[in-house]
């Protein structure tokens, strides 16, 4: 935009405003690094104030960093500290919001449901690029060009903010605070079922199993998060949604939305009409990946996408790399239009399926005691490499130019094969089942067909990976009143042999 050039700008040796590769990098990429933290701090708030309302409290910090960025005349510096104000916000829900989807949905429409996270996410940059354009053709030269922009986001923090308050809070944080009733409740709306009803039911035993057993040990948050990695499969698991945001940027999505405008010069069609057509497709093709992820599942649609997306990428860098002009696009049309039909349907691979799917994926692997800390370190690994992606990829793409989608090419085919060895299939399972899956330690390739046993075997299954805390509780229990009714260093010694066996399984 002229006016935000201007402003913020750098003057060069010509006269000219320029940004440079370091101040543009520092103002994209900020935002990035406040959505690292963010998501963070996110997760203690969240377990102890709950999630509608820390969802309301980061929308108040993301309009405080509107102001500061509003409020800004010449000072590029604060524009940069605006987006990162903002930023924390923006991490902090990129957190909250996928888990009250998943704490709240059912099962069976839960992975559609998350998924309307990513949708919308889409949604709000497809209207951002279409006010772009109407702001900076009507309004060129003036500051209104970006401020109407950046102001027009209070409209849907106002939104999320205040109408998170009319919905319940979600059940299973309701019960972990004693409100049973009301978390009954809150399954009925959704469910749309009676209180008797066996889906009420059976969703009530298995969060009132793992809510007993869970706040028999909980301590303080140092321990807890320490505990974190070695309570049963929790690496793993931290391992699998750690990687899986990583590998969700390095699929090279970002690559066309930041630097998609030299291709389309080539066939004389500037930056603003550029984003409107890459992120209308973004956008509209999202609605697929709702249906997909129902109905074929999570683990054949992330590897047919990481497939489908390095086949287009090894067509986009070949074509980029030994045809394109890239000094003067225009005299190789031929090459930009095929650029161009493999950027779209890159995209329509990528909406589909890692776009949305990966935040599925991340709100379903946790149980319900590590979901907001487990969650907000994957998160945190999204929103990191989203930060060196955005900072280092001008330097990258100045030295190796379309060679770089060799690197996301690469990149999609271990992201699939991460997805085919790790990944546990979730689609139709309530989370307490998930959670037994991988305690069970079920092989993520026959996981599709893995059948829930009975209560009595989901017993018996977390004693056998040390978890049935329940168990342990009575051992100690017993230890101690041994231990009162002795008091010799020998009783003591027997008791704690005698109650080993139960209360931990080597």
């Amino acid at each position: 935009m002229p006016d935000f050039l201007d402003r913020f700008g750098q003057t060069n040796s010509e006269g000219e405003k320029v940004f440079s590769t370091v101040r543009s990098g520092l103002i994209v990429s900020l935002l990035s690094i406040g959505t690292l933290f963010g998501a963070l701090i996110a997760a203690p708030i969240a377990d102890r104030i709950g999630r509608k309302y820390s969802i309301s409290f980061w929308n108040v910090i993301i309009s405080v960093g509107f102001i500061i960025q509003i409020s800004s005349d010449r000072d590029w510096v604060q524009i940069m500290m605006g987006r990162f104000v903002a930023g924390l916000g923006v991490g902090a829900l990129s957190l909250l919001v996928p888990m009250y989807q998943a704490e709240s949905a059912p099962p069976w429409i839960r992975g559609a449901m998350v998924c309307t996270y990513q949708l919308f996410i889409t949604f709000g940059i497809f209207l951002a690029a279409c006010f772009n354009y109407g702001t900076v053709t009507h309004l060129p030269n003036s500051s209104a060009s970006w401020r109407i922009i950046i102001g027009l986001g209070w409209v849907f923090t106002l939104v999320l903010g205040i109408g998170i308050l009319f919905f319940p809070e979600t059940p299973r944080f309701d019960y972990s605070r004693g409100k049973v009733d009301r978390a009954r409740e809150t399954l009925c709306r959704v469910y749309g079922a009676t209180p008797n009803h066996w889906a009420i039911h059976t969703q009530m035993e298995e969060i009132e199993t793992k809510f007993r057993a869970e706040k028999i040990v909980k301590g303080n948050p140092f321990t807890e998060f320490i505990g974190m990695f070695r309570a049963p499969r929790m690496a793993y698991r931290i391992f699998i949604g750690v990687t899986l945001q990583m590998f969700q940027q390095l699929t090279g999505a970002n690559y066309f939305f930041y630097y998609g405008t030299t291709i389309f010069q080539s066939v004389s069609i500037n930056s603003y009409i550029t984003q409107i057509i890459l992120n209308t497709i973004n956008f509209v093709v999202t609605f697929i990946g709702l249906y997909l992820v129902e109905h074929y599942g999570r683990r054949k649609s992330l590897i047919s996408g990481s497939a489908w997306m390095f086949v287009c990428f090894m067509i986009f860098a070949s074509v980029g790399h030994f045809s394109l002009d890239r000094t003067t696009p225009q005299n190789t049309q031929g090459a930009g239009v095929a650029m161009i039909v493999f950027a779209c349907l890159f995209i329509l691979g990528f909406a589909t399926t890692w776009g949305p799917m990966i935040w599925t994926i991340m709100a379903e692997i946790f149980p319900s005691r590590y979901r907001a800390k487990g969650m907000a370190l994957s998160t945190a690994s999204n929103w990191l490499w989203n930060f060196l992606l955005a900072f280092f990829t001008p330097f990258i793409t100045k030295s190796i130019d379309f060679r770089y989608g060799y690197v996301f090419a690469g990149c999609n085919i271990l992201g699939g094969l991460i997805v085919y060895f790790f990944v546990i299939e979730g689609q139709g399972r309530t989370l307490e089942e998930i959670d037994t899956m991988y305690l069970e330690h079920v092989n993520p390739r026959q996981s599709s067909k893995w059948e829930p046993p009975s209560p009595e075997e989901m017993a018996r299954i977390r004693r056998e990976a040390g978890v049935d805390l329940e168990t342990a509780v009575h051992a100690e229990s017993d230890e101690e009143t041994l231990q009162r009714n002795s008091g010799s260093h020998t009783d003591k010694a027997v008791g704690k042999e005698e109650h080993a066996g139960t209360a931990h399984v080597p």
